[in-house]
């Protein structure tokens, strides 16, 4: 087993510096597979390495909703603060500092939002026809479909399972899920960091009945094969602190 020598539990604390918004996440699937660091190794800036468990890397696909979103001296705005989003990530550390969350794409239903978010976060936003649905039968039912290119989709059914509670530190429920730094490439050659605060996401194993995607392959990543981790959280609320220089 290889040995974790990096710093996990830091990051999780609150950090110093100004809150620039606040937001809730809602319903997040987590969907994780495993994917070798060769493949993804060409697809994730030089100056971040690649974070691994067990000597392992990850790619991921979390659809979930945004809610409230806005900056922390502003009201939520009807039509804009509210919407789906879904986004494809693996993981990463700088220097075996800040483990964090890189990401590939970010598909979003607002329109605004993608905006906003390209221009001052510099992050790979999407607009996207995005919807959320509650069956009859305790299952939900989220879909992606990409509206610019490249075109790209996901579909899935789920439903939550067991008790929801904190992933515990050590565990790969916690490397995969209680991520609170965020890698972005300014476009200059220079990347900056973004932190987020919450608290633990109360984390429920999930179990889909029906589930696809594109989003993957869209970004350069064959989807491996098997069916992927499952796992579930109702929400947390969460504050986002500007970018910093790394």
């Amino acid at each position: 087993m290889t040995v974790d020598r990096i710093d996990r539990i830091t990051p999780t604390m609150r950090p110093e510096g100004r809150v620039a918004q606040r937001q809730r996440w809602l319903e997040l699937l987590f969907l994780h597979w495993r994917v070798p660091a060769s493949v993804l190794r060409p697809l994730v800036p030089e100056a971040l390495t690649l974070d691994t468990w067990e000597g392992e890397c990850f790619v991921g696909v979390v659809p979930f909703t945004m809610r409230d979103v806005r900056p922390v001296w502003a009201p939520s705005v009807p039509g804009l603060s509210h919407f789906h989003e879904t986004n494809v990530r693996t993981y990463v550390h700088h220097e075996g500092r800040d483990p964090g969350v890189w990401f590939f794409s970010l598909d979003a239903a607002n329109a605004i939002a993608v905006w906003i978010a390209r221009t001052f976060w510099h992050l790979p936003y999407h607009h996207a026809d995005m919807a959320l649905e509650h069956l009859p039968d305790g299952s939900t039912h989220h879909r992606t479909e990409r509206l610019t290119p490249p075109l790209a989709r996901c579909e899935v059914n789920y439903r939550p399972v067991g008790a929801p509670q904190a992933a515990k530190p050590g565990t790969l429920e916690h490397f995969l899920a209680e991520r609170y730094v965020l890698y972005a490439d300014t476009g200059r050659g220079t990347l900056r960091k973004g932190r987020v605060h919450h608290p633990p996401y109360p984390l429920q194993r999930a179990e889909l009945t029906h589930w696809d995607e594109s989003l993957l392959v869209a970004a350069g990543i064959a989807r491996p094969e098997g069916a992927p981790l499952a796992h579930y959280a109702s929400g947390v609320d969460v504050d986002v602190f500007a970018l910093e220089a790394l």
